[in-house]
């Protein structure tokens, strides 16, 4: 036989074997790649029946006049209805995954084509009961609150406590710190929103903000297994301490990203004065906290951009002018370095006026990423105002959690660690 023929031949047994055989290959590695896809389990809404004392509502969106919501399985509406205005109507929609606009027009929010006359509407998702808001998800229900103009409205998330932290806790510690290290930070946030809930809530239609203004909180975007192990291993732990008259109970348990070195008084920073807020040396945020942010660079901004915010967040500078001089009048001394404290404001027409050195802060900058603390030296730099020789993020009040994971690395545990930062302080449960 020629090599011609026998080339011929095995040139048609080759394209018969890949006729017979490639969609069972193709069929195979289908398989093989969506089984390396990691399944998306969802983990069920816990205390959806609890009392509610421990529900908390989130401010997700503030004096907006549309939205879109989404969530996987049928939702209750509860509202006044517009075809009977005085009495509350439950409305059941059973479209899953599909984007709903909501939007308000005369004082009257619409959803799906529903219109509700009153001031609240809430929406009941069904198990797990998780649902999206502009594409965000969140765990619980979603309340919608007309502001008083009519012309739009705030959406907040009422969410039981616990299924709150699994938001909160991944949010504000990388999901990979040591286990201890997320325990005292669950531990510490759980008692912060318990403490601000319950001093603020009631004079006002929410408890928390979703941003740093209170404590971060992402939704599920911030939860993981371990932050669930973290929030489940501490249900319910709050700190407790000391108050005047000797009563015991929860106090702001303050916390912050890289005190620098020393935790400050909360006394100079809030006004408000709990012993286990004193202040505590801290030589574990060094090991842990990149260098860019234990020793930040310097951060300049203009001397205009610097007197706008300023008298644009506080109205009583306005006698001031132009702000000529920024001279610090209070800080706390820690050896190699001081935090400032507090600073007068010296104006063009020739009055002063003195602020806190952290309200300072955060008003040049709001959010905190160049100008990272009050520790610090201030200078004028031709038109600008610089800040140099910076040290630490935050305002460096409670627990420091670099340094927490700093501690928990040296195999300290969260009751160590929160009662380093927290001295006086003791660990009780609520529920």
């Amino acid at each position: 036989m020629s090599s011609s023929i026998i080339a011929q031949a095995t040139a048609n047994r080759n394209k018969f074997v890949y006729r017979i055989f490639l969609p069972v290959i193709l069929l195979l590695l289908a398989i093989v790649h969506d089984g390396c896809k990691p399944r998306e389990l969802v983990r069920p809404t816990l205390q959806m029946d609890i009392e509610p004392a421990f529900w908390v509502r989130v401010l997700l969106l503030d004096d907006v006049t549309d939205c879109t919501f989404k969530t996987g399985a049928a939702f209750s509406l509860t509202g006044q209805g517009s075809d009977r205005p005085t009495q509350p109507t439950r409305e059941r929609f059973d479209t899953f995954n599909v984007p709903t606009k909501i939007e308000i027009s005369a004082g009257k929010i619409t959803i799906a084509s529903q219109s509700f006359t009153g001031d609240e509407v809430i929406i009941w998702p069904g198990a797990p009961h998780i649902f999206s808001l502009n594409d965000d998800d969140y765990r619980g229900k979603l309340k919608l609150i007309v502001n008083p103009d009519g012309n739009s409205f705030d959406a907040i998330n009422l969410v039981p406590l616990e299924p709150y932290l699994a938001g909160v806790v991944g949010a504000e510690m990388p999901d990979y710190w040591e286990p201890e290290a997320l325990k005292a930070q669950a531990i510490a946030a759980r008692t912060y929103c318990l403490y601000i809930k319950n001093r603020f809530g009631s004079k006002r239609t929410w408890d928390l903000n979703k941003t740093q203004a209170s404590q971060v909180y992402l939704g599920l975007a911030g939860e993981s297994a371990q932050i669930w192990d973290a929030v489940t291993k501490t249900y319910g732990q709050v700190l407790t301490c000391k108050h005047p008259g000797g009563t015991e109970d929860i106090f702001p348990t303050y916390y912050s990203s890289a005190c620098g070195g020393h935790t400050e008084n909360s006394e100079h920073i809030f006004g408000d004065s709990f012993e286990p807020l004193a202040g505590v040396q801290c030589p574990y945020c060094k090991d842990v906290a990149k260098l860019s942010v234990f020793f930040w660079p310097m951060t300049q901004f203009d001397k205009a951009t610097v007197t706008t915010r300023l008298l644009q967040k506080y109205p009583k500078l306005k006698q001031l002018g132009e702000i000529t001089d920024i001279v610090a009048t209070e800080r706390s001394d820690y050896g190699q370095f001081s935090r400032l404290t507090k600073v007068k404001l010296v104006g063009s027409t020739g009055k002063t006026d003195y602020l806190r050195a952290e309200d300072l802060r955060l008003t040049i900058d709001p959010t905190g990423r160049k100008l990272k603390s009050a520790i610090c030296r201030i200078a004028k730099w031709d038109d600008k105002w610089a800040f140099l020789a910076g040290r630490g993020w935050g305002h460096g009040v409670g627990m420091c959690q670099c340094g927490a994971e700093g501690m928990a690395r040296q195999g300290e545990t969260a009751r160590q660690i929160l009662s380093y930062y927290y001295p006086a302080s003791k660990i009780a449960t609520v529920y």
